[in-house]
């Protein structure tokens, strides 16, 4: 259970503005993130402009992305995030094995060049901040400006949610 109460939209009519957009933004759904972000508005409406954009709106590849919000929530041990978005990066193509494989990718076979470039960058930015030369060159011979900044928000988002998710115990079935 969490660490703060969800907000509960009966409770909150002053919301339900703000809530509607939300279902909106994302195909009827109101999460438990967004249910526990709502304890302040503002933050919820940010995060979630900030996030529909990650999410549905950049030139990055979506399986690439939800490669790496996988990969994040496996390092950060963020179950709600990794329970999210398994089933996205499954739409999005990645296989049942990759997910598994995610915690240990270097040992795996299952990767091709690309995606092995990505989870060093995301595994760098996730776990040591700082990027070796070798590890951007690798990712930047890959992608033009605009993918790349896509890239490296997307990682330091996701960051962001585990650790979210992770201090506030934000769980899978809240």
């Amino acid at each position: 259970m969490a660490r703060i109460p969800y907000i509960k939209e009966d409770e909150h009519p002053e919301l339900a503005e703000m809530i509607a957009g939300i279902r909106a933004r994302r195909g009827g759904d109101l999460s438990p993130v967004a249910r526990m972000l709502l304890n302040s508005p503002q933050l919820a409406e940010g995060w979630m402009k900030m996030f529909t954009f990650i999410r549905y709106q950049t030139a990055f590849p979506a399986r690439l992305r939800e490669l790496i919000i996988v990969r994040v929530a496996v390092r950060n041990g963020a179950r709600y995030e990794y329970h999210a978005h398994r089933e996205h990066a499954l739409e999005e193509g990645v296989t049942p094995e990759q997910i598994d494989a995610l915690a240990d990718w270097r040992k795996s076979d299952l990767f091709d060049a690309t995606e092995r470039a990505v989870l060093a960058y995301t595994d760098a930015i996730t776990d040591d901040i700082k990027v070796s030369a070798e590890v951007f060159a690798a990712v930047r011979a890959l992608f033009d400006d605009r993918q790349m900044v896509e890239l490296t928000g997307t990682i330091a988002a996701y960051s962001f949610v585990s650790r979210f998710l992770v201090a506030l115990e934000i769980e899978p079935g809240d």
